[in-house]
């Protein structure tokens, strides 16, 4: 097995908490180096596109968070090997990046121009993605997104409703996913619920 660091914020969430999970979920030993955003400008001249997260493979550095959980998806066992599921992943993923890129154009705002940026955002993009990904749900039984099992896609979802509810976005209500989309809401219950997951966050509050 290679050797592995993920470099990301020292915060539970974003777009590195996905292939985290992952990695505890598959039992892959990495190094998981955290920092704080008062550290990020001088990680941020480190990378290869001045962006987080990054995968360290036997000291080659990959950028691109996606790809990311794509390839350790596929050592996990959590991504699939059938290319139509993978596609339905693949959708998955990308549509979160779309939304989550529109919620970072907010960052650095203040004031009402905060608070109309993301009142905007929460009744119309971040609206439609959560009914959007609730009927790919739906599509697929209401339990996982890829066929009847956990994937990187589902830690993806979960990674991003559980930031939508975690009241650190001001001006997004933390009721918004469970008034707009109530199947994910009970979703990311269910994944919280997993024992690996479940077993991580319990370690992170020690």
């Amino acid at each position: 097995m290679p050797q592995f660091k993920l470099v990301y914020f020292d915060f539970n969430g974003g777009r590195g908490e996905p292939a985290r999970l992952a990695m505890h979920i598959g039992d892959i030993k990495f190094e998981d180096f955290r920092f704080t955003f008062d550290q990020f400008p001088e990680v941020k001249k480190t990378t290869p596109l001045g962006q987080v997260p990054t995968l360290f493979i036997d000291g080659k550095q990959i950028t691109q968070g996606n790809a990311i959980n794509r390839y350790i998806g596929k050592i996990a066992g959590l991504y699939p090997k059938d290319p139509m599921q993978a596609l339905l992943c693949d959708e998955i993923m990308g549509a979160l990046e779309d939304v989550t890129n529109k919620l970072v154009g907010t960052f650095g705002l203040e004031g009402d121009a905060l608070k109309q940026a993301r009142e905007e955002l929460a009744a119309g993009p971040i609206t439609q993605y959560l009914e959007w990904i609730a009927d790919r749900l739906a599509e697929q039984g209401g339990e996982y997104f890829v066929g009847d099992t956990l994937s990187i896609a589902d830690l993806k979802v979960f990674s991003w409703i559980e930031g939508l509810n975690s009241g650190w976005l001001d001006h997004i209500s933390t009721s918004l996913v469970k008034e707009v989309a109530p199947t994910l809401q009970a979703h990311c219950g269910r994944v919280a619920q997993l024992p690996k997951i479940a077993s991580y966050y319990a370690s992170r509050q020690v």
